[in-house]
């Protein structure tokens, strides 16, 4: 079954943010020469749970909105502010065009399949262990640790089009 993919038209039934092809090109780019030796099948299901993740873990998170309320993914988005960019009219921010994917998202949907194609990026929870020993062995996890991975470099990566959180306010010097 060939993937669908979302290309920022509100494709009907999407099922990833990013291309087989492209995601060859952005792993061949990057060095990233295990995502070569997996089966195109593979790469598709990789790139659906990738897709999957994003739309469990960020959807609360993307600023603006869903372009239509019956798209398949959460992007394309309408009122999405451009970070560092001021639009020709005064001080208004420039928005993310509403019929594009942007390359951030993609290039963090190709780092999430690579994850996926490596085991999965959802794992069931367990209680944490506070302290086991084994022998001269001994093992105690901080209790505040969060329990999930996170994946860092991809959330700096899309960092730009998450809300801003809480009271925070852009400051500008005069």
């Amino acid at each position: 079954m060939t993937i669908i993919v979302e290309d920022g038209t509100v494709v009907a039934g999407a099922e990833s943010y990013l291309s087989v092809a492209d995601s060859l090109t952005y792993h061949a780019a990057r060095g990233n020469n295990t995502w070569a030796t997996i089966t195109t099948t593979q790469q598709e299901q990789a790139l659906r749970r990738a897709t999957d993740y994003m739309l469990e873990v960020y959807r609360t998170r993307w600023a603006g909105y869903r372009f239509t309320s019956t798209q398949s993914l959460d992007w394309p988005r309408s009122y999405v502010p451009i970070p560092d960019a001021v639009s020709g009219y005064g001080s208004f921010e420039a928005m993310v065009a509403p019929n594009i994917v942007p390359t951030e998202v993609k290039n963090a949907c190709a780092e999430l399949a690579l994850k996926a194609a490596a085991g999965e990026l959802f794992s069931d929870q367990t209680q944490g262990v506070v302290r086991e020993q084994i022998g001269p062995i001994a093992v105690e996890y901080d209790k505040f640790s969060p329990q999930r991975t996170r994946y860092v470099a991809i959330e700096a990566m899309l960092r730009p089009y998450f809300k801003m959180g809480g009271a925070s306010v852009g400051l500008m010097r005069a």
